[in-house]
C-alpha cells in the first residue's frame, strides 16, 4: 500500500480500484473518484491510486475555499479578531 492510496482509504475507506474498458478507475461505492476533474483514463493502478489522491486534495482545497461556504458573519468575524491581534500589537510596542 502506498501512500496515494492511504490518503483516498483515510477519506474513502471503501474505494476499491475497477477495471473497466476504459482501464483502471477508483470508486467508492458508485462514485468514480475523478470523474470530476476528468482525469485521464490508466492501466497502471499505482497512478489510478494517484490520480484519486489528487482528486481528493483538490476536493478539499475547493471546500475549504467556495464562496457559498463564506457568509458575511464570518468574514466579519474574522476581521474583529485581525483588529483585535493589531490593537494588541500596538499596545505592546507602547508599553
Amino acid at each position: 500500500m502506498d501512500k496515494h492510496q492511504k490518503k483516498v482509504l483515510k477519506q474513502y475507506p471503501n474505494a476499491y480500484v475497477e477495471h473497466g474498458m476504459g482501464g483502471l478507475r477508483i470508486f467508492s461505492g458508485d462514485v468514480f473518484l475523478a470523474q470530476e476533474f476528468y482525469m485521464p483514463s490508466t492501466n497502471d493502478e499505482d497512478v489510478a491510486w494517484e490520480y484519486a489522491a489528487m482528486a481528493c486534495r483538490l476536493t478539499q482545497n475547493f471546500n475549504r475555499a467556495h464562496p457559498n461556504r463564506m457568509n458575511l458573519t464570518d468574514i466579519e468575524g474574522r476581521l474583529n479578531r485581525i483588529h483585535k491581534r493589531k490593537k494588541r500589537g500596538r499596545r505592546a510596542k507602547q508599553n
